[in-house]
């Protein structure tokens, strides 16, 4: 079976995800970019004779690397071995995406354009001449709607065609006399410097705009004195546009896709205000906007617990039947402590929880695939930048932290100045992430056995970290950094109905995550976890006497003023540093509960613990330092050591200081 490779560019918003979703199904692989930490989706799938393997490149509008994202496009397009790229466009936005598909063919890519939303845009009053759109561009051009799965079939079809038959398109474009006159002496300059499979059209592009990339290789190649010739000729072109050339090739690109829509395009008469226009005058409005967000996340928080309650205690019922099978087989002995007690205790403890992470997950694709989510980001700016001194770009981040703190603090390279980054990075472990729903879920339950209570506390949790983390940012930005915050700009993309394929996909891959990490990471430290407290042998199972015991019992006395001095809290809050899930499940571990107990670890908790020591216990697993992974992520993304141990610091003082006042506070208040 013969194998191609496609690479899938675009805007974002303009439905390229639900296309690779559409394409690939279950068969996606997540991981980074070679040499970045960009996330990089592939997928593959098999179509007649052929087995494709999709890339799908970060959303950009454009190929000048401004950002990692962009560099990490243009790199893909032209060093990565591919057979096609796939450009899809909104249709509804045609104009403005129609400068990364000219940027695209800047290349020499092998080009197919699909054509997406193109009902979206005749029902707002476009009409697009698909054909004379084709002819003009010349590359393929076709039409696909990626939430109905229509025309991909046609798609890939047409890719394949291409890819037996490449063709390179760059030299069709034209950037005026001047331009082009100078990108020829240019090429005639540097005729042996090549990059990647980009024409010399491209390569002279880029170094009449100064490309750092491309004027680097030029100092390395044998043609290298000429660049003193191209440094002239830039200000020759300076003084011709009153401008620099970056400016003159935008607007040279900007005049050619004008001429595209004027052949190929009819554009609407006067404006008809859209579905889109009217909720967004209530949803994005400057009073409601901020109460909305609220109520929206309230209510995914209130429907996970509803729907996500019944079915986790299903679970736990089968880990109890299957613990009493297992003790009913193997008897006492060892090997049942280690599969009842380590594997079933510790790992099935935090996989009760699974239902719930796949709702949650669930709900806020569908928040996303709507389009609401930009509508937050939006929203947030004005409060974000003037209780922060942050543009609303950062609250990207601090969204995506919901999900796992890692990518939150990834994301953060997508703002523009250091300052911005650093303060970001440095909030986003305050936000909720997945890993710490669990240990909510498990508390709420124990002491709060109605649903809306449930709710309201996991929601007063989420917006407690929501709180601290703009307390944390405003310090950082009024203090330590106090440059000025660049303007925020994002596109808002039009209400759409989601699709139930785009939001399971989206919940899998983003649950998946969970599972695999309590097959490994939390599988291994119930282990150890299990090992340490049945040592030295002899000693009682999960005993004060056992060195898990006495290790515990060392520490417990610093969170006794915080409502739970008691050795086991103390163990799984230090073992929490590696995964917050490993609280929940060194809990588990560590109780040993007898197969007919009905309670699990709630029970045992509700003796240990009065309502007033979960909150506070809550707060503290809320605020203390983030996991392994994520702290490495700030030493990673600030190429420092000294933010990833700020970052412990601030965690530690803050989550002890809060975690102090709810329960010293609520003694005094009389609460218990």
């Amino acid at each position: 079976m013969e194998k191609l490779k496609f690479l899938l560019a675009g805007n974002p918003n303009v439905g390229k995800s639900t296309v690779f979703n559409q394409l690939t199904g279950m068969k996606q692989h997540v991981g980074n970019w070679p040499g970045k930490t960009v996330e990089l989706k592939s997928g593959s799938f098999t179509f007649e004779d052929y087995e494709v393997e999709v890339i799908d490149l970060p959303g950009n509008y454009s190929l000048t690397p401004y950002s990692v994202e962009e560099q990490v496009s243009r790199d893909a397009i032209i060093h990565e071995d591919n057979d096609a790229v796939i450009n899809v466009i909104d249709a509804e936005n045609i104009q403005r995406n129609l400068y990364l598909t000219l940027q695209i063919m800047e290349t020499g890519a092998n080009t197919v354009l699909a054509l997406n939303m193109l009902n979206y845009a005749e029902e707002a009053g476009f009409k697009i001449d698909v054909k004379k759109l084709e002819k003009t561009l010349g590359i393929p051009v076709i039409v696909v709607d990626a939430r109905e799965g229509t025309g991909l079939d046609e798609l890939i079809k047409t890719s394949i065609k291409a890819a037996k038959n490449p063709t390179d398109n760059s030299g069709k474009l034209t950037y005026g006399f001047e331009l082009d006159d100078h990108m020829n002496q240019v090429k005639r300059l540097f005729p042996n410097l090549k990059i990647g499979t980009a024409p010399d059209s491209w390569v002279a592009v880029k170094l009449l705009e100064g490309d750092d990339e491309v004027l680097d290789l030029a100092e390395n190649s044998p043609d290298k004195e000429n660049l003193r010739k191209v440094t002239q000729m830039r200000k020759h072109l300076e003084g011709i546009f009153n401008d620099n050339v970056d400016n003159a090739f935008i607007d040279a690109r900007y005049g050619e896709i004008e001429t595209i829509m004027k052949e190929c395009v009819q554009r609407p008469s006067g404006h008809k205000e859209s579905i889109t226009d009217k909720i967004d005058r209530i949803v994005t409005n400057k009073y409601l906007g901020l109460p909305i967000f609220f109520i929206v996340i309230f209510l995914i928080f209130q429907i996970t617990y509803t729907i996500g309650g019944p079915l986790q205690d299903l679970i736990d019922e089968g880990w109890g039947i299957l613990s009493a099978w297992l003790l009913e087989m193997l008897g006492e002995g060892l090997v049942s402590s280690l599969l009842v007690d380590g594997v079933i205790g510790g790992v099935g403890s935090v996989l009760t929880f699974v239902p719930i992470i796949f709702i949650l997950f669930f709900l806020l694709s569908l928040v996303e695939d709507i389009g609401y989510l930009a509508r937050a980001a939006f929203v947030i700016d004005r409060v974000m930048y003037k209780l922060m001194g942050l543009s609303g770009k950062a609250f990207i981040p601090m969204i995506l932290g919901f999900g796992c703190g890692v990518t939150g603090i990834m994301a953060t390279r997508t703002l523009s100045n250091e300052s911005d980054r650093i303060s970001t990075m440095l909030a986003v472990p305050f936000i909720s992430c997945s890993a710490r729903v669990p240990i909510y879920a498990l508390f709420t339950a124990a002491f709060f056995t109605d649903p809306l209570t449930q709710t309201e506390v996991t929601f007063g949790l989420y917006i407690l970290g929501m709180i601290i983390a703009v307390i944390v940012a405003k310090v950082l930005k009024s203090s330590v950094f106090a440059d000025e915050s660049t303007p925020f700009i994002m596109e808002l993309p039009p209400y759409r109905i989601p699709t139930l394929k785009s939001a399971v996909l989206h919940m899998w891959e983003r649950g998946f995550l969970f599972i695999k990490k309590a097959g490994t990471i939390i599988l291994g430290t119930c282990v150890l976890v299990w090992i340490l407290a049945n040592l030295p042998p002899g000693v009682e199972y999960g005993s004060i006497n056992s060195i898990i015991g006495m290790f515990g019992n060392l520490i417990a006395p610093i969170f006794a003023p915080l409502g739970f001095g008691f050795w086991q809290a103390a163990v799984a809050l230090v073992f929490g540093l590696m995964a917050k899930e490993i609280v929940v499940s060194t809990f588990g571990t560590l109780f040993s509960l007898e197969a007919d107990d009905e309670e699990g670890i709630s029970g045992v908790l509700s003796d240990m613990f009065t309502p007033l020591s979960a909150i506070s216990f809550m707060v503290f697993t809320l605020l203390y330092p983030a996991c392994f992974a994520a702290l490495a992520a700030i030493k990673e993304e600030s190429n420092s050591w000294k933010w990833m141990f700020v970052s412990v610091g601030v965690c530690l003082a803050i989550a002890y200081v809060l975690a102090l006042l709810v329960y010293q506070g609520g003694l005094f208040l009389g609460f218990t």
